[in-house]
């Protein structure tokens, strides 16, 4: 099936306007496909735009018990990979923007991030705890590569000596090796590279601008080779498209050199469900029926579980069997026996204006 407002290589087969806020619906003009027809059949490349952002603060705090982290850092709003999967697409919803192609090329660039962290960090009373990168959208995605906040966030964080985990889909985090690996001397920083697919024909639709499996297993061993503490995420594990995969990913990430693995069934929270089922009509329609059924038998009967303590492992017999079949191959390739924490003990205060008093 193609979609009028399909775009090659991007992840989200449309453009869908959310209605959780009563924002007015988005249609494509009719006359204007008809010219485009005419003219050449296809639809004009989407160009990747970039608005600079300036939030009051950068540290989002939670209490999820899912959750390893009780703080992270979000540089960029929006994601270039375009995976369509990806449970921060209907962030973009409260911006009055598309949590389909919108998410992935109207992107939000927040360059005063390490500044507002400085101050952050030099308040009176901070309590010291690792503070996470990639749990919303990717730290580095490739406008990185040019506006490099990311790295600007890590120079703050060596410098003060304060804990750090990064979670990538990206082969761009090896260039930040000399950071990381400085840090890791003093067990201040872990990296998790998350790896979906061996199978270049599915990535290219699931996650159309993420680093391929081979570039990220190549970063996973450069990260590890110089001493950086390295997992892997199988994330996420999609019924009858990815599943048949997850013992040769846990073997993949072993001959990487990962200390760790771990992995998480597909999860479709609001507009991702619907873009998930599109993308399934597009590129699965065969067995689309299929993919949305043991979906929604891990998930309670719907496409979707969002309580905690079940969201991130499902529950049912597919999610048990998924569960049987991880722990094994884990068990067989020796992953998951030294989960070093990290230290919080290192943490000093930024230098002000008149410097750091000794």
């Amino acid at each position: 099936m193609n979609r009028p407002d399909a775009r090659h290589g991007r992840g989200a087969p449309e453009n869908r306007t959310p209605t959780r806020f009563g924002l007015a619906v988005r249609e494509s003009d009719g006359d204007w496909l008809d010219a485009r027809e005419a003219i050449d059949g296809e639809l004009p490349p989407l160009r990747t735009t970039v608005t600079v952002e300036k939030p009051k603060t950068i540290l989002t705090r939670n209490s999820s018990p899912d959750l390893g982290f009780d703080r992270s850092i979000n540089p960029y709003r929006g994601c270039e990979h375009g995976c369509i999967y990806c449970f921060a697409r209907p962030t973009h919803a409260f911006h009055d923007l598309s949590p389909g192609l919108d998410f992935e090329t109207r992107l939000f660039a927040k360059p005063d991030a390490a500044a507002l962290l400085r101050k952050e960090l030099g308040k009176p009373g901070y309590r010291v705890a690792p503070i996470a990168m990639g749990t919303n959208t990717d730290p580095y995605q490739p406008i990185e590569g040019r506006w490099r906040i990311t790295r600007s966030v890590i120079e703050l964080l060596a410098e003060t000596r304060h804990p750090l985990m990064v979670t990538t889909k990206s082969d761009r985090v090896v260039r930040d090796i000399d950071l990381l690996a400085e840090m890791a001397k003093q067990r201040l920083v872990g990296v998790m590279v998350s790896v979906t697919s061996l199978t270049p024909q599915i990535s290219r639709t699931l996650e159309p601008r993420a680093s391929s499996a081979r570039k990220r297993l190549a970063a996973v061993r450069a990260l590890a080779e110089a001493g950086i503490p390295t997992s892997v995420s199988i994330a996420p594990v999609i019924p009858a498209i990815t599943d048949h995969e997850l013992e040769h990913l846990v073997e993949a990430a072993a001959e990487a050199g990962a200390q760790a693995c771990s992995f998480i069934p597909v999860r479709l929270p609001h507009e991702v469900a619907p873009l998930f089922r599109a993308w399934l009509d597009e590129h699965y329609p065969e067995r689309a029926e299929k993919v949305m059924s043991i979906i929604q038998s891990m998930r309670g009967g719907r496409d979707n579980d969002p309580n905690f303590f079940t969201r991130m492992r499902g529950s049912g017999p597919w999610a048990q069997l998924l569960a049987t079949r991880f722990r094994r191959a884990v068990a067989k390739h020796g992953l998951n026996h030294d989960r070093a924490r990290l230290r919080t003990d290192l943490f000093r205060p930024p230098e002000g204006p008149q410097l750091r008093l000794l």
